[in-house]
């Protein structure tokens, strides 16, 4: 007898677009789904199978680009990407980052990662993003599989797919991002056919709530075993072995876990345990770099088109933190502290900038003020890059460690983000969590920073943080409303914003016995301080609870989770981290089909003595450290920081290979300058560059397209004019802002270049740092930018790929000498013109081509999807798919 053991799911995806009202316009594309019941293979059933190669026919991603948002996001050509010969290739490696494009790019791991791999001849490594909403729905609908940005290779046709696991909110976006590519969620569901599915990250020393999909999970640094992972998947491949053989070789490799040699068991107390399968494959230690400064680092990072979350370069300077706060997981799994030297610093720094053209370098670690030589090196980074009005940004600092002088620094080009993080209201709880700082080292600091010009100052405080009483949360108000009081003298600006999170604890710290506060006791203490804090100059701003309320569930949940996500998955979640898109009602949902009991992993006291899902992954820092810790915290007393003290025995270190590596200011330290960055007093000139806009780069939005040409000159070396004030831009003025999707035979700026700069080295040195699509076609000297250089008639050409142009309605427009077209602006102002006068010239080519002449007049311009919209009547769709060429 056949039992068919099938589960249906139906899932809706909502795609949202803005409108210029910025209106949400919801678009929702439901689908069913059949799961068998061995799991893996995931069907769409409206029509044909999703990944049914054989009898469904393929769009493919640049036929749907132009009907996303972001499109430049998926093109895959972005500057210092590399694309390598497949002939030579023997290994495919996918960087997956389950979150959007902007985020992901904004993530320095997997621009280490990609330049590591890269630099192999027989490897090659390329990105791939989860896609927004909207490009998910596109991509189901053409039975288009999730692709690599570099090669436009399917997901499913790598060798191994990584992912990077940094948030606990983003575990649904890689099951949609396995889905999307055909590939079983779970890892006994794979065979020879499929890639192997690794991970690494934060998120991975509590691999077991997603220890069921992958093969193989890095815990630690990833720069040296990522190269050992590789090698030895290249000396199997030859070997011709099964699966599991590369398996038990990697689970050699110091920071390699193998979910599937563990077995997980449940005790009498309803506590899972993991038992090993194998001897000697008990505990998994951290993968560990013991000097920054043997290990390659990027210095031709690839440069994000779009508005990437951190848009600048960034530099390591250290990694690690020893000042052992103790809700802190990455000051816990990073240490010892490993600083990179001042000298490497200086010479990244100054071969990065050449190779992109940023704008500002952001220091990066834990904490960027603990810095040994941070003072010397920002001294020495300012007066090498304040002549290029480069500027510096230092987006970790401590209370303490930001003095007036490195402030002073930091400003001379312009003013960066100002971040402190006080974590708590009262001095009792900071000595709790053992964060040293003061209150009168933070009215220091805040009044500092509003003498020196900054208006925004930001502060960071945790709720429901072990033993927190009412009175630190009135305390938080207390402070607030007292660092606000040093701001600038009436008339000036400045502001404070105060972000509040749930105090959410996690695997590997003192805390990560505590339980999390309630949902409902999170909903009141933001209530609270939402209404004590209004106005005055302060705003305040929370997670959501509901979203720190599932983040822990998953920081420290276990495998028995594993079901709930694909649940979750199925109901239609993914993006939880981002607020538009987080369905708590569709979780519950799914937690209660999968009797999850929420509370046991978050609200639950735990025992000291329970074994806890973690146990078998070694971070350095022993448990017994961890429990006296917590010991230390519930008296309130002090650990003080290890770096240059005396060692606190974590356990982490041994003092030969393992141990802290710091540098302190060195006299002689000095950065080379280019013969045109030294400081000099220019006599600039105008000059008036022509250029072309063709294929993917129709995609490129203006202020996109502005960034792009500012920072090719840069790569170019040909210094530019800045404006004067406390946010110096470079002075270059485009004719006008050619919407997103029309391509242009000449488009034209304005810019302002030193005397001495000619013609030919602006077409040709520019030329070499454009993507693809931009090209420069002219250049000629102007005296001054003059009406006359703006064209009053505008020719454009529309082909169109769906729909065809009416003769009748073509002939309808024609002949009436008014046509009224009335469109809104962003700020939702309608306005109503006429048509008629403005289109000079209209007639078809043919059915699917139309020839138009527009005039330009002021206050008076229209586009030729206007035109197209309004006279022929065509669906927004064929508007979007349509190739419009102007010029």
């Amino acid at each position: 007898m056949h039992v068919d053991r099938s589960v249906r799911y139906r899932v809706t995806i909502v795609c949202a677009t803005y409108s210029r009202k910025r209106e949400v316009k919801l678009e929702s594309i439901e689908f069913s789904f059949l799961k068998s019941a061995a799991g893996g293979r995931y069907i769409k059933s409206r029509s044909d199978f999703i990944h049914n190669k054989e009898t469904m026919p393929r769009q493919s991603l640049q036929e749907i680009l132009p009907l996303v948002q972001h499109p430049s996001h998926y093109l895959g050509t972005e500057i210092n990407a590399l694309r390598k010969d497949p002939e030579k290739i023997r290994l495919r490696f996918a960087l997956a980052f389950p979150d959007l494009y902007e985020i992901g790019m904004s993530h320095l791991g997997i621009q280490i990662l990609y330049h590591i791999l890269n630099a192999r001849q027989a490897i090659a490594a390329e990105r791939v993003f989860a896609p927004g909403v909207d490009l998910e729905a596109r991509l189901r609908v053409g039975s288009i599989p999730l692709c690599s940005l570099e090669g436009g290779i399917p997901l499913s046709d790598f060798d191994i797919v990584g992912f990077s696991l940094l948030y606990e909110l983003n575990f649904t976006n890689i099951l949609m991002m396995l889905d999307l590519s055909g590939i079983p969620f779970y890892a006994r569901d794979r065979d020879e056919s499929h890639p192997f599915v690794i991970a690494g990250g934060p998120c991975t020393f509590n691999p077991e709530p997603l220890s069921d999909f992958f093969d193989a999970m890095v815990v630690g640094d990833g720069e040296l075993v990522v190269v050992e992972l590789a090698d030895a998947w290249l000396a199997w491949k030859d070997s011709g072995a099964d699966r599991e053989a590369l398996l038990k070789t990697w689970s050699g490799l110091e920071g390699v876990y193998v979910p599937s040699f563990f077995r997980p068991d449940t005790d009498s107390n309803g506590l899972q345990v993991v038992t090993p399968r194998f001897p000697g494959y008990r505990t998994v230690r951290k993968a560990f770099v013991s000097d920054l400064n043997l290990v390659p680092f990027p210095a031709r990072p690839v440069i994000p088109f779009g508005k990437p979350i951190h848009d600048r370069l960034s530099l390591e300077v250290c990694r690690g933190c020893t000042r052992g706060c103790r809700f802190c997981q990455a000051g816990m799994i990073y240490r010892p502290v490993r600083e990179r030297a001042p000298g490497e610093i200086l010479s990244l720094a100054e071969e990065a900038l050449a190779n992109t053209g940023y704008e500002e370098i952001s220091l990066l670690s834990l904490s960027t003020g603990d810095y040994s030589a941070i003072q010397v090196l920002v001294e020495r980074l300012m007066s090498r890059l304040a002549p290029e009005r480069i500027a510096v940004s230092l987006p970790s600092l401590r209370v303490g460690s930001l003095t007036a002088e490195l402030m002073e620094q930091i400003k001379r080009v312009r003013k960066t983000g100002f971040t402190v993080a006080p974590e708590a209201g009262t001095e009792r709880l900071r000595g709790v969590i053992n964060k040293n700082v003061t209150e009168e080292g933070l009215e220091e600091t805040v009044r500092n920073a509003f003498r020196l010009g900054w208006q925004l100052i930001k502060l960071y405080f945790m709720i429901g943080l072990p033993t927190e009483t009412e009175a630190d949360l009135e305390a938080i108000v207390a402070l607030a409303k007292r660092l606000q009081q040093g701001r600038p003298p009436k008339g000036q600006k400045g502001h404070i914003t105060v972000s509040v999170s749930t105090f959410i604890p996690k695997a590997h710290t003192p805390f990560q016995w505590c339980p999390q506060i309630s949902l409902e006791e999170s909903r009141d203490k933001i209530h609270m301080l939402r209404g004590k804090l209004k106005g005055g100059g302060i705003r305040l701003k929370w997670q959501n609870p509901e979203m720190s309320l599932l983040e822990g569930l998953w920081a420290r949940g276990d495998r028995r989770l594993s079901r709930l996500l694909v649940e979750a998955y199925h109901a239609g979640c993914r993006f939880d981290g981002w607020s538009e898109q987080f369905q708590y009602r569709r979780w519950l949902e799914a937690i209660e089909a999968c009797a999850v009991d929420v509370d046991f992993y978050t609200t639950r006291v735990r025992d000291l003595s329970e074994p806890l899902p973690w146990d078998h992954i070694d971070c350095g820092v022993s448990k017994d450290f961890q429990k006296c810790e917590w010991e230390k915290a519930v008296e309130g007393s002090e650990t003080p920081d290890c770096r240059d003290g005396e060692c606190s025995l974590c356990g982490v270190c041994d003092l030969k290979t393992i141990k802290p590596v710091t540098f302190h200011a060195q006299g002689d330290l000095k950065v080379a300058d280019r013969p045109d960055s030294m400081p000099k007093s220019f006599v600039y000139k105008k000059l008036q560059v022509s250029y072309a806009k063709r294929g993917q780069a129709r995609y490129f939005g203006h202020l996109e397209l502005v960034k792009i040409f500012v920072r090719a000159f840069r790569r170019a070396r040909i210094p530019l004019r800045f404006s004067e004030g406390f946010h110096p831009a470079p002075k270059i003025s485009f004719e006008s802002a050619l919407p997103v999707g029309i391509e242009s035979l000449e488009e034209r700026f304005v810019v302002d270049v030193p005397l001495d700069v000619a013609v030919g080295r602006v077409i040709e040195g520019v030329n070499q740092e454009l993507p693809e699509g931009l090209t420069i076609t002219a250049c000629s000297q102007v005296h001054r930018r003059s009406p006359e250089l703006v064209p009053k008639l505008v020719h454009y050409t529309v082909t169109l790929k769906q729909g065809i142009f009416s003769e009748a309605k073509l002939k309808d427009f024609l002949e009436k000498t008014t046509w009224p077209l009335t469109k809104t602006n962003r700020k939702g102002r309608t306005k109503t013109i006429d048509l008629r006068p403005l289109v000079k010239n209209l007639r078809l080519l043919s059915p699917k081509i139309a020839d138009m002449s527009l005039e330009a007049r002021p206050g008076q311009s229209v586009r030729p999807t206007d035109v197209i919209r309004h006279v022929f009547d065509l669906s927004e769709e064929s508007l979007k798919l349509a190739t419009i060429l102007k010029g």
